[in-house]
């Protein structure tokens, strides 16, 4: 299969052959049969994508939501190292390797030597055949827990897996990866309980001596008070027909809720402070919730702060604030 260089809209015209010669109706069966396992308890010796057209099915419908996730987390990643080249990635439970895609994309100019571990072979050949002619890697099946061996590289990406994993294997797995990487970049579901994963994730990171490059400011202790909130972040997604059929509706887009966090083992320069919201538009002025150095708190930019209030305008949940404007102080605003 010849492809374009990876990108969000060559992922999806590889996709769009898979399904060639699965009925619809039992391509939609399959996805919400997964959708429920994947919702329950899934012992990591027995993937639940268990042939080609599982396979098939579930690829079409979430890939581009995972490669949408995790290119925001890259896109953070860069914006803290922008000078930061990876040379060799490894996929930690890739599957059919959106993530690796994402990653290729990332650093189009000269991609990552990519291998790609996964429990499951039906998924391992469907990503080898999708990536054929658009990216340099190397599928291989492995288990992941807490035997995983990995070997030394430059990137290790974690995407939807540590939910599938006990407690002991998610340890393991943060701890071997902090092991072997200079950098570390980890993306769950946007829930509570993605976000909760995360920050254990992150506090692993943090205790290896790593620095937190994204989502936030600094490595200390997240200022969200446990059980009170969630930090997440939003990718709009492009729907399918396939998105369409299974979940209803006409939008031709959707919104991937996800939690975060990309660390590493090089100087970086994280955000001055991340918008934790979707900002607030009002008549004359934007109100920012933004998460800092000194913890939560409010922004608001007003029309009297020039173009300043043109940027948070245009600012987007997720984003690092204050912009750069042409050398103008854009320092915190009352």
């Amino acid at each position: 299969m010849n492809v374009s260089p990876p990108s969000a809209e060559s992922l999806r015209a590889a996709l769009a052959g898979l399904l060639d010669g699965l009925p619809p109706r039992q391509a939609a069966k399959a996805v919400e049969r997964l959708i429920a396992n994947y919702r329950g308890t899934t012992p990591t010796d027995a993937p639940v994508l268990r042939d080609r057209s599982d396979v098939a099915a579930y690829a079409a419908y979430r890939m581009p939501a995972t490669f949408e996730a995790v290119r925001g987390a890259l896109d953070a990643l860069r914006e803290a190292a922008p000078d930061w080249q990876p040379r060799t990635h490894t996929d930690v439970g890739g599957g059919t390797g959106a993530a690796s895609w994402a990653v290729a994309e990332a650093w189009e100019d000269e991609p990552p030597r990519t291998t790609v571990l996964d429990w499951a072979e039906p998924a391992l050949a469907l990503g080898r055949e999708l990536a054929a002619g658009a990216l340099d890697a190397e599928w291989r099946r492995e288990r992941i827990g807490s035997a995983l061996n990995l070997a030394e590289t430059d990137l290790v990406t974690v995407s939807y897996v540590l939910k599938e994993l006990t407690e002991a294997d998610r340890t393991a797995l943060v701890d071997e990866a902090a092991r072997v990487a200079r950098a570390v970049v980890i993306v769950e579901p946007g829930t509570p309980d993605g976000y909760e994963r995360i920050i254990a994730a992150r506090t692993r990171l943090v205790d290896a001596g790593f620095t937190v490059a994204a989502p936030c400011p600094h490595s200390g202790a997240c200022p969200i008070v446990p059980g009170t909130d969630w930090c997440h972040f939003s990718a709009r997604v492009s729907r399918s027909s396939l998105h369409r059929q299974v979940k209803g509706g006409s939008l031709p887009y959707e919104d991937e809720k996800y939690s975060y966090v990309a660390a590493t083992r090089f100087p970086v320069t994280p955000a001055v402070s991340r918008v934790t919201r979707r900002p607030q538009i009002r008549k004359g002025l934007v109100l920012l919730d933004l998460c800092g150095p000194d913890g939560l708190a409010r922004e608001t930019v007003t029309k009297r702060h020039g173009p300043l209030y043109k940027q948070a305008r245009d600012t987007e949940w997720g984003d690092s604030w204050p912009p750069e404007l042409d050398g103008q102080d854009t320092g915190p605003t009352a």
